[in-house]
């Protein structure tokens, strides 16, 4: 057989499957997914012939699967406004009601708003 698929569609086909290949690698180094899980490349090889059975149609498909980003959660305060409507905002402080000290030493409510003491 003289058939390379290396060499085969001026080695399109292998030009596709490094472009996966790149796909996979960066999926594996990216630290918001699980690095243990498999990632997958499936190269698909379709061959139709022609009515005579000599000459053959041939497509070679690549296409890589990889591991989903790690979900990222939060938690979310219910209330009410003065109007009676729901509202939310997001939980800064971890419990609800709880003042917290940020990073630049300001002192905020558990939705992160700025409180400002006056004396």
């Amino acid at each position: 057989m003289n058939l390379n698929l290396g060499e085969m569609a001026e080695g399109a086909f292998m030009e596709q499957f490094n472009i996966e290949l790149k796909k996979v690698l960066a999926n594996i180094a990216d630290p918001n997914t699980d690095p243990k899980k498999a990632r997958k490349i499936t190269l698909t090889a379709i061959l139709k012939a022609d009515e005579n059975r000599d000459i053959v149609n041939f497509e070679v498909q690549c296409k890589a699967t990889l591991v989903p980003a790690k979900p990222i959660a939060t938690k979310i305060i219910i209330d009410r406004d003065k109007d009676g409507s729901i509202v939310g905002a997001e939980l800064k402080s971890g419990v609800k009601g709880q003042l917290f000290i940020d990073d630049d030493g300001q002192i905020r409510d558990d939705t992160g708003k700025v409180i400002n003491f006056k004396k």
